[in-house]
């Protein structure tokens, strides 16, 4: 089956003008032009594009969907069973934020007794899909299945008191460190009690510390263009700053 731009737009539940950008980023071209010089889409098309919309969906850019796709080794069939295992776990999120908001609603209506380790469930769930959503990939090869599992296990089974001492803890850093990169001494002793602090901070999810994979951490914040934005955004440089004072930390 043939379809034109409006009928694909029609089936597909988005607009012509997005259809006819994707084309133009040739992210998704049509199989022809007809006579009449409309675009036509043929059935690998909308396979295609289905497969571009389960990806927006997951919120990954239009820019890594085309290099995904496009690529020679690409597979539909593995690519929808990852969709169908990280819909899955998204849908375990929102439940999780349902049940969460539904027993609030209970606890202040008085019919229900919520622990302080429930109120965090969805938020803290969230938090490790959007890690491994953004970063699995890289930090599982880097340090290994089991380490990133436990972590995330410790992360879960954080108690209210500790959840609310590393976001506190997260936000300390990023102020001391944005007054230490003033000073551009990254061996003095405010970026060092930045660099402790940042220890203190990986010991809440980490179940072993060491220097060395503390300083390929730091590393990473520099090599990784992610997590450098993560930190520049705040203040152009931030990153390596961090990066320095942590490999100075950890001599």
């Amino acid at each position: 089956m043939e379809y034109t731009v409006q009928k694909l737009s029609k089936i597909a539940g988005i607009s012509t003008r997005t259809l006819r950008y994707y084309d133009e980023i040739e992210l998704l071209k049509p199989l022809k032009i007809n006579s009449s010089g409309y675009r036509i889409y043929g059935q690998n098309e909308v396979n295609k594009l289905q497969q571009i919309l389960f990806y927006r969906e997951l919120g990954i850019s239009l820019e890594n969907i085309k290099n995904i796709i496009n690529s020679p080794t690409f597979d539909s069939l593995s690519a929808l069973k990852q969709h169908h295992s990280k819909l899955l776990a998204k849908r375990k999120q929102i439940d999780l934020l349902i049940e969460n908001v539904t027993k609030t609603i209970a606890l202040k209506e008085g019919k229900y007794i919520m622990t302080d380790l429930e109120k965090f469930e969805g938020f803290k769930e969230k938090m490790i899909d959007e890690n491994e959503k953004n970063y699995g990939t890289e930090i599982r090869e880097k340090y290994g299945e089991d380490v990133i599992n436990q972590s995330n296990r410790k992360l879960k089974n954080m108690s209210k008191k500790d959840y609310e001492d590393w976001q506190d803890l997260s936000t300390e850093i990023i102020s001391k460190l944005k007054k230490a990169f003033k000073t551009g001494n990254a061996s003095n002793e405010l970026s060092q009690e930045v660099a402790r602090l940042h220890h203190k901070w990986l010991s809440y999810t980490w179940n072993t510390y060491s220097k060395e994979a503390h300083a390929a951490l730091a590393q990473m914040y520099v090599d990784d263009e992610r997590f450098t934005s993560y930190y520049d955004k705040e203040q152009p440089g931030l990153a390596k700053f961090l990066r320095d004072s942590i490999v100075f930390y950890t001599r």
